[in-house]
């Protein structure tokens, strides 16, 4: 089901919420707790239900493993501190190296079969692919469909895996685990969460009680959103897909180039607002997962502000227990590098995916470099070398391969020619890229925007022009950018 659908907007998301409350009022509150995961679960399977069993086999899997590592992390933790307090060598290292060993294994498995689970629906024809071109084989393709948030809802339930195994987080609940993967609002497109932020808001007493003030801020981020993906960034899309079949020329390939970049941008923290707004209404916050990251003055605060949540997984799960920066610079970029091949790998299966991880995580590499030389770049010339690095890069997010790439790239650095006359022809576009560059660059953020929030005419008349307008472009609904990965 799509946010941007008059099935969720009039009907789904009302109806969850009351019913929701209802219970909660009732002091119904596992029954609304259940009837939340279960609305969760119908979202998910109304685009393709085929999928739903893999969904609920992945959330029994790493209940099960979750629980086992929180148990024996407690377990563990309960015998060193007896040992403490009564005989120091009572509990030897030999003898408490088996537990810590197996507990290590389990997680090991644990994140390997998360992995394979993912490899097999994300990644296998692109492996076999690759295979074919190497060697004389002709394996056929699966053509496996990729199930939707496939991506996002293994990495939650890894970072939850590793949590449990550091003590950090305990569900004893299979409702509870249920709710913290599924959450309707995030389980498509994120934002990626941690069980210790979700589920002690599900928990709190003033959260059961239905509050119309967040009810009022989530609609207005809400309709901020929506008013982003359909307006700006479908808008946008008609260029960005006329581009990348048929540019060729200079200014052709730049309102290609330009035109993407506007459109994830929009697309992408238009689903996030959707995403905090609809979470609002059941009193959950959650976290921020974009910072107007076009602002940036360095590719190292882009990734502090783009995907938020993501570059925190990215931290937490891969960079630091690579080694992070502790170990010397060659080994700091050689982590830099992994972390971002995996990162471009894990947004999609291709070479363009890889090629633009590569050239992220050897941008933070020049950076370091940059910053241990303490050379100070005026602003401006700083987040133009950042802004054009960043919309470089999206061609090869975007294209959908190494030609595709190396074509627009080629227009854009005047190589295929220039043909000034087709800024007649391309006037729309040029002026609709210029406004809404400007947007992102000096309007407030919906966070801004929500911090300043206050209710009266104002807002209703603003609240109900983005909605009004956001409904007159239904006609060409579209599914959310980041669906894809």
């Amino acid at each position: 089901m799509l946010f941007n659908s008059y099935t969720f907007i009039f009907l789904f998301l009302p109806v969850s919420v009351a019913v929701y409350f209802l219970l909660a009022r009732l002091r119904y509150t596992t029954v609304a707790k259940l009837w939340l995961a279960a609305s969760s679960l119908f979202f998910y399977s109304y685009w393709n239900i085929r999928y739903l069993p893999l969904l609920l086999a992945s959330i029994a899997f790493n209940y099960a493993m979750g629980r086992y590592l929180a148990a024996t992390y407690a377990n563990e933790a309960a015998k060193l501190e007896t040992a403490a307090t009564s005989i120091p060598s009572s509990i030897s290292p030999s003898t408490r190296m088996p537990l810590r060993l197996s507990r290590k294994a389990i997680l090991a498995a644990s994140i390997t079969i998360n992995l394979l689970l993912l490899g097999y629906y994300k990644y296998a024809d692109f492996l076999i692919t690759n295979v074919n071109r190497l060697l004389p084989h002709d394996i056929p393709l699966l053509h496996v469909l990729l199930p939707l948030g496939i991506s996002f809802f293994t990495f939650t339930q890894i970072a939850f895996l590793v949590d449990s195994y550091k003590g950090k987080a305990a569900e004893y609940s299979p409702i509870n685990y249920t709710l913290f993967v599924t959450f309707y609002p995030h389980l498509i497109a994120g934002p990626i969460l941690h069980h210790a932020e979700m589920m002690p808001q599900f928990g709190r007493l003033r959260n059961k009680v239905f509050q119309l003030n967040h009810v009022m801020i989530g609609t207005y981020l809400f309709c901020i959103g929506l008013f982003k993906k359909v307006v700006i960034a479908d808008t946008l899309a008609v260029y960005a897909n006329d581009g990348f079949t048929n540019a060729v020329h200079f200014i052709e390939s730049w309102i290609t180039s330009l035109s993407y970049t506007l459109q994830l941008y929009f697309d992408f923290s238009g689903y996030s607002d959707m995403a905090i707004g609809a979470a609002l209404f059941f009193n959950i916050k959650l976290p921020q997962n974009f910072n107007s990251p076009y602002k940036s003055l360095s590719i190292q605060q882009f990734w502090r502000r783009w995907h938020m949540t993501l570059s925190r997984f990215l931290l937490n799960y891969i960079y630091i227990p690579l080694g992070g920066n502790r170990k010397g610079n060659f080994l700091m970029y050689r982590n830099l590098m992994l972390t971002f091949l995996i990162g471009g790998l894990w947004h999609g299966a291709g070479w363009t995916f890889l090629i633009w991880g590569f050239m992220h995580g050897a941008a933070l590499i020049v950076h370091r470099i940059w910053g241990k030389a303490q050379i100070t770049m005026p602003k401006l010339l700083a987040w133009f070398l950042t802004f054009m690095f960043v919309n470089i890069t999206w061609v090869f997010f975007r294209a959908g391969s190494w030609p595709q790439a190396v074509r627009i790239l080629k227009g854009m650095f005047g190589v295929s020619g220039f043909d000034v006359y087709s800024v007649l022809s391309h006037q729309q576009a040029i002026v609709m890229i210029i406004i809404f560059l400007a947007v992102a660059l000096f309007a407030r953020n919906s966070v801004e925007i929500v911090n300043r929030y206050r209710p009266g005419f104002k807002t209703a008349v603003i609240m109900s022009l983005l909605l009004v307008i956001s409904l007159l472009y239904f006609n060409r609904i579209s599914a959310f950018l980041y669906f894809n990965f």
